[in-house]
Order: C-alpha cells, then sequence, then structure tokens
C-alpha cells in the first residue's frame, strides 16, 4: 500500500499551493497551480522562502464553484482511538481556500451564489461524523479485507476502498494519481477499551454511511434505477482479545422500491408508491448486490402495518415473494403495535424469531494467529420509514446477542455469563448504540434519534417521551423549512449537482409566487385580531363576539389555505431536478 501521512504544511504563494508531508524521510511536495489547476510533484527546495506556511492534518480535496476552483483542507483533528493497532482520527474543523486571489470580476448575484454554495459546502463539512485513518482501510469491513488478494493490499487507501462510503470522493477526483496526500472519510465510530472478569479487551462500533442516494429525510427515500436506497448504512460491531478479532456487520436502508414522502406541512405527509414505473428491476438490483456483498439477506421491516404505512409493508411482501429468491427471508414486525403502552419487553417476540436465522448467519472469527474460524454468511437488513429510531432499537439487541457468543468463544465470558450481568459494560454498551444511532440520525433528520432512553436504559420512561416530543418537534421544523437546504448542500458535495463558472445563471434563485408572503401575513394579523378582540372586550359580549368569530374565522380559513397550499411553503431542494428525487 502506498505510504501515508500523518500531518502536512500547506504553503501558499500568489501562484501556487505546495502541500509537504512533515513525516521524517518526506521529500516530494505536491504543488498546485493556482490558475491553471494542474498538479505536480515538486521538492522543497522549489519552493519560495516567502510562502505563507500553515500546518493542516488532511486533504477532503477540492471543488468548483462560482468563483472557481477551492482547495477543501482539515485544520484540526482528535484521536479517538485505536481500532487493531491504526490510529483512527476525527475531523473538527476545515477551511475552504479559494485559488482564485479576488473575487471582484463577480457580478452581485453571482457572488451571492458563490457564498450561498459555500454555506453549502460548510454545512456538509460540520455535520458532526467525519473520521479518518492515514494507515487502515476503514471503508471495508474485517471478512472483506481478510479476503483480499495481494494485488488489493498493494492498491493506495482510496483505489481500494469500498466507494459508497467514501464522502470525500468527488472532492478528491483530482488526487487520483496523488495516493500520498489523499485520505478517506466516514461517518460514525465509537472505541472503546473494556475489562470482564479482569480480561481487557477493545470493542468498537462503525456505521458506515452511503453516498449513493444521500440526502435528508422526506427528500430522499425508497430506491434509484441503480438499486441504490435512501439511508443506508452498514454497521459493523468489532471485538478485540488477545490479539483474535470478531466482528458482526448489519444493514439498514430505506424500503428498497420507488416511494417517495415529500413533506407538506403535515405532521406525518402520506407515503406515495409510484404507480408509473416498474418496481422490481431496483428492487431485484439492490438485493442481487447485497447477496454479492454480504451473502443471505434477513429482511426486519418494523413498519406499521395499518394505517398510511400499511400499503409500503404489502408492496415490500410482494415484491420479496415475486422475486422468489431463497437467499432472501422477510419477517414483518410491527413494532409500535407490539411496544405499545411501554410493553418494550415485547421486542423479546422478534428475538426470539429470528434466533436461529441469526445463529445461521453466524459472525467473522480470527484467531491471535490471523487463521480465519467464521465466516459470517449473511446480514440482517432492518429498517422502518425512517431507518433511524425502531431500527437503532433492533439493531443493539442484535447486536449485543451476537457479542455475548463472541466473548464466550473467545474466553472473555464464561459460559452461562450474561452481557447484562456485566453492569460497567452494560451501561457502556448501551450509551454507545445510543450515540451511535444519535449519529445516524442527526445526519438524516437532523436531531438526535427517538427511543434513545430504551437503548441506554432497557426501559422506556417518562423523560424519554418528553425528548421524544422535543425531538419531534424540531425534526417537524427542519423537514419543512431548513431541509431543502440540506439536502441541496449534499448534492453539490457530492457532485449530484455541478457549478458551471460559465454558466452566468445558478437555480438558487427561485421567486415564490404571491401566495407565499401574502397568506402567512393575513393569517397572523386576523390571529392578533381575534387575540386583541379578547383582551379589549366591546361594548357588548355579541359585539365581541362577533369581532372573535370573524377574526378567529379568517385565522382559521387562512390556515387551512396554507396546509392546502403545503408544497409551496415548504423549503424544497433546488440544485437538482426532481426525477433525481423521486
Amino acid at each position: 500500500m502506498a505510504s501515508a501521512y500523518e500531518s502536512f504544511k500547506l504553503r501558499t504563494t500568489p501562484e501556487k499551493f505546495y502541500i509537504e508531508a512533515c513525516d521524517d524521510g518526506s521529500e516530494d511536495v505536491l504543488a498546485i497551480d493556482r490558475v491553471s489547476t494542474e498538479m505536480t510533484l515538486t521538492v522543497r527546495r522549489d519552493i519560495h522562502a516567502s510562502a505563507e506556511t500553515r500546518p493542516i492534518y488532511g486533504l477532503m480535496g477540492t471543488i468548483r464553484l462560482v468563483a472557481g476552483m477551492y482547495l477543501v483542507v482539515i485544520t484540526k483533528k482528535k484521536k479517538v482511538g485505536d481500532l487493531l493497532g491504526h490510529a483512527v482520527w476525527k475531523a473538527l474543523d476545515f477551511d475552504i481556500i479559494s485559488y482564485k486571489k479576488t473575487i471582484l470580476h463577480l457580478t452581485d448575484n453571482q457572488m451571492q451564489d458563490n457564498k450561498t454554495f459555500l454555506s453549502m459546502i460548510n454545512n456538509v463539512l460540520h455535520t458532526d461524523g467525519y473520521y479518518f485513518a492515514t494507515d487502515y482501510d476503514l471503508t471495508h469491513t474485517l471478512q472483506r479485507l481478510a479476503n483480499t488478494s495481494p494485488e488489493f493490499q498493494e492498491m493506495s487507501l482510496l483505489e481500494r476502498a469500498d466507494q459508497r462510503f467514501v464522502w470525500n470522493g468527488h472532492l478528491l477526483r483530482e488526487f487520483i494519481a496523488q495516493p500520498e496526500v489523499r485520505q478517506n472519510y466516514f461517518h460514525n465510530i465509537t472505541m472503546k477499551s473494556s475489562c470482564i472478569n479482569g480480561k481487557v479487551f477493545e470493542w468498537s462500533i462503525i456505521s458506515r454511511r452511503s453516498c449513493f442516494r444521500a440526502g435528508v429525510r422526506y427528500h430522499v427515500r425508497g430506491v434509484d434505477s441503480e438499486g441504490h436506497a435512501a439511508n443506508y448504512v452498514e454497521t459493523e460491531q468489532i471485538v478485540q482479545y488477545n490479539s483474535a478479532k470478531a466482528s458482526f456487520v448489519q444493514t439498514r436502508g430505506s424500503i428498497p422500491f420507488y416511494w417517495s414522502q415529500r413533506p407538506n406541512l403535515k405532521y406525518k405527509p402520506k407515503p406515495q408508491i409510484s404507480k408509473t414505473v416498474n418496481h422490481l428491476d431496483g428492487f431485484q438490483r439492490h438485493f442481487d448486490s447485497q447477496i454479492i456483498l454480504y451473502g443471505r439477506q434477513v429482511i426486519l421491516n418494523l413498519i406499521n402495518q395499518k394505517g398510511s404505512e400499511k400499503p409500503l409493508e404489502l408492496a415490500f411482501d410482494k415484491l420479496v415473494t415475486g422475486l422468489g429468491n431463497g437467499m432472501i427471508k422477510y419477517i414483518a414486525f410491527d413494532f409500535h403495535k407490539e411496544c405499545s403502552r411501554m410493553r418494550w419487553h415485547r421486542l423479546q417476540i422478534l428475538l426470539d424469531m429470528v434466533a436461529e436465522m441469526q445463529d445461521e448467519l453466524g459472525y467473522f472469527l480470527v484467531d491471535a494467529d490471523g487463521k480465519v474460524l467464521l465466516n459470517q454468511e449473511g446480514t440482517f437488513r432492518s429498517n422502518c420509514m425512517d431507518c433511524l429510531d425502531r431500527t437503532n432499537v433492533i439493531q443493539s439487541l442484535l447486536a449485543r446477542r451476537s457479542l455475548q457468543s463472541q466473548l464466550r468463544r473467545m474466553g472473555v465470558l464464561h459460559m452461562g455469563q450474561q452481557i447484562e450481568e456485566q453492569a460497567d459494560f452494560e451501561k457502556m454498551y448501551k450509551n454507545a448504540w445510543a450515540d451511535n444511532a444519535d449519529a445516524c440520525a442527526k445526519q438524516y433528520a437532523g436531531t438526535g434519534a427517538l427511543k434513545t432512553d430504551f437503548t441506554r436504559t432497557g426501559k422506556r420512561t417518562q423523560w424519554g417521551l418528553l425528548m421524544d416530543g422535543w425531538n419531534s418537534m424540531i425534526r417537524y421544523y427542519k423537514n419543512n423549512f431548513s431541509d431543502g437546504f440540506r439536502q441541496d448542500s449534499i448534492d453539490l458535495f457530492l457532485g449530484n449537482y455541478a457549478v458551471d463558472e460559465a454558466d452566468w445563471t445558478t437555480p438558487l434563485r427561485d421567486p415564490k409566487d404571491w401566495k407565499f408572503l401574502t397568506l402567512p401575513i393575513i393569517m397572523v394579523v386576523a390571529f392578533s385580531m381575534c387575540i386583541i378582540c379578547l383582551l379589549m372586550a366591546g361594548d357588548t359580549w355579541t359585539e365581541t363576539l362577533a369581532y372573535v368569530l370573524f377574526w378567529g374565522t379568517a385565522s382559521v380559513v387562512t390556515g387551512g389555505l396554507i396546509l392546502f397550499n403545503g408544497l409551496d411553503f415548504v423549503d424544497a431542494p433546488k440544485l437538482v431536478q426532481k426525477e433525481k428525487l423521486d
């Protein structure tokens, strides 16, 4: 594998950027021409003495905006732990540096558009959860890495990476020929050192969020024509003891056929299943790829089996039956019905139902000598509507059952000992899975996960219900009034939308019609007048009642019109055409 470096110096002159590795023995310097954007390798003595110097800790890559090319670098990092002896870092802060020395050549509108695009890139960069390693491939599971060729091992990190999980892959496209300076970035890693029965072991959770069909809640649902599911996450739980290693992999992803759930100011928009496409095409592509990657698939569909979610459950079941693939097992479990009225112990029904399947799928295990003892033969693919809250709960329970078997096999737990009996570890385990849930939820829904009181404590609490209510309110606001910007930010960052310097127009300025301003103003005025009439009563109660009824009716009717035209009031994405999001 090509050598990689821990830290760099960025030297800047009016003509060029120079990126110099700080590691001992490094002589090569990457030079980037700020005019032609050409990249070449040079040596330190070619750097002009007047160059401005600053430390950086990695390159995210480059991106073209209205003002031209920008260099994106990491300016702050912290070490979160060691994974199998390799340092893992979290990127904390970034800088976006223009190739151009001035933007005075832009019009006022172009300057505003460029400023908006920069804020979009910053929005994605500062979504918590970018982790990287300079000498270890975090994109692959232990099992995939154990089944690779010598040629694969000689490839650079980017060349061998699983492109599903390289979020800065678009930004790194110009660095293909420079393996020494590139690094890869992912989401959500928890690493803990633990002790049970006096035996110290390392325990980690890695959740890899796919950058294919990436986006935010309500704006990206279902599957695309290539079989990529929305909010797809591969989660691997790793344990290491005395050089022996084990891992258990699960996946989650949106229900994999063509459906949407556009925000429209209603608390829970009704899901819509497309009637104009062949669902089996994308559905089959999705599961063909999953079987190639992971083996057998056990689908755990946790959505409601009544109400607005019922048609999705029926369609999912029908498609699995129609596919007729013996490698796929479908299990529908109505999470909300089974656990209603705080009956969370009933989750054991599902665990008992899949226990034999989990034993058959197994987990990956390597002994201290590097010999593979067990391979995982398939994965649980869990989903709810968002693939967040209900999914997180079930994944943590399945992972604990697997971990218990692994620790017994490694000799950490005695036969008959339960993880639940190890109070210190159990607390750490629950909090780590709840933190993982929060991280996944913040990236997709804009808030921490719901139901994490159960994940953290093993029971549902009144305080947890209150926090769920608060997070639900925040989600409602963000999903309706700020997620269009977040979706645009992701599409720009991933290259789904490319800025053309030669094009003087962008889709950012989307004029609203008269309803957007007029109806809210009328509703606020009418509601205010209703309150004023109540506080400042007229000469008679009939006069007061008449005023209150008039203004109250005006506010209610206006509010109804706003809800009826809800699609016109939400913050919708502007950069990518609707058909790409459907």
